[in-house]
């Protein structure tokens, strides 16, 4: 696989700001540690796998920030809008629909979605984005 598009943290932010903006909550970074740990974790899964495909470095995104819950608030929300954004940087969306997608992200937080089932979310709802 070739080097993917990556989301910076300058656009995590940008993009967690906005998901405050729009549904509110309290603003802030709870642990900078934890943010930088989430999103390291994708570049970890590329470079240490043999070939790691797009949804498992999607599902780290999320799986990092909103298990690590870096954030005051909206971790949830920030971990589908930078896994989603990451995606189609890469050329993917997901046709999934906006109550199946809550209730993915809701069990990923909770705990009762593991990363890998996530992984398979993905795969199993990606549609190619065509140019």
């Amino acid at each position: 696989m070739d080097k993917p598009v990556w989301v910076s943290e300058r656009a995590v932010l940008a993009m967690h700001s906005e998901q405050l903006a729009e549904h509110g909550g309290s603003a802030g970074i709870r642990d900078e540690t934890l943010l930088d740990s989430a999103l390291g974790k994708p570049h970890n899964v590329f470079t240490s796998n043999d070939n790691p495909d797009l949804f498992r470095l999607a599902a780290s995104y999320a799986f990092g920030i909103a298990r690590n819950h870096a954030f005051i608030d909206g971790n949830k929300r920030t971990a589908l809008v930078v896994s989603m954004t990451f995606l189609d940087r890469n050329g993917w969306d997901i046709a999934a629909s906006k109550e199946a997608t809550y209730f993915t992200f809701l069990h990923l937080a909770e705990g009762s979605l593991s990363e890998e089932d996530l992984t398979g979310w993905f795969t199993k709802h990606a549609v190619r984005l065509t140019v």
